[in-house]
């Protein structure tokens, strides 16, 4: 199976300011594409060749591992915004989030802080465990919620190519900008599926 670079459900400029079109196009057009080139050219020949990407990332270790994690989450990052984003979720997701925290307030203090507190580079997520509960988890590096049997949601991307050319080393402020171009359509959707 050759693998390609997605397309973006939005024009390169539209989430700006929150995330500009400088850095759509280097960490989406460079950084997401380069984990994509260079896990075609690795599992050439290898018992991934004919494999999907969940089941490489389920199955496999070092480089291929790590490429075809980083063009899992950066391609389930990229879906998860919109121009118009609204505020929060509602319906069955609001009310589970508002179970496990208390408010929506509260999860997103929560999810900032796992974010924020995250050494080096990884990824914050919101996922649905083996128990069908929301959970807040962070993974270094390349790290996948799909190898502890989890189903993700939402991610926060804390690698410095996701937000320097925007906010230099001010992780905390992007993060809390990225509220503000989620779309909480398809994260619902997301969580339909998982919890059915």
């Amino acid at each position: 199976m050759n693998f390609s670079l997605p397309e973006l459900p939005y024009a390169h400029n539209a989430l700006e300011p929150v995330i500009s079109q400088r850095t759509i196009e280097y960490h989406y057009g460079k950084h997401h594409q380069a984990y994509i080139n260079n896990l075609n050219n690795l599992i050439k020949g290898t018992e991934f060749e004919d494999k999907t990407l969940e089941q490489i990332i389920q199955n496999a270790e070092g480089a291929i591992y790590n490429n075809a994690a980083q063009a899992w989450n950066h391609t389930f990052y990229f879906q998860s915004f919109t121009a118009q984003g609204k505020q929060k979720p509602e319906g069955k997701l609001l009310e589970a989030i508002q179970q496990q925290w208390g408010t929506f307030e509260q999860f997103q203090n929560e999810f900032a802080a796992a974010a924020t507190s995250l050494f080096g580079s990884g990824w914050a997520w919101l996922v649905v465990n083996q128990n069908k509960q929301l959970e807040i988890t962070k993974e270094p590096n390349a790290g996948n919620p799909l190898t502890k049997q989890q189903i993700p949601l939402l991610t926060f991307d804390v690698w410095e190519h996701a937000y320097y050319l925007d906010y230099q080393n001010q992780r905390p402020e992007h993060i809390k900008q990225l509220w503000n171009i989620i779309d909480w359509n398809v994260i619902e959707k997301r969580y339909e599926q998982a919890v059915k």
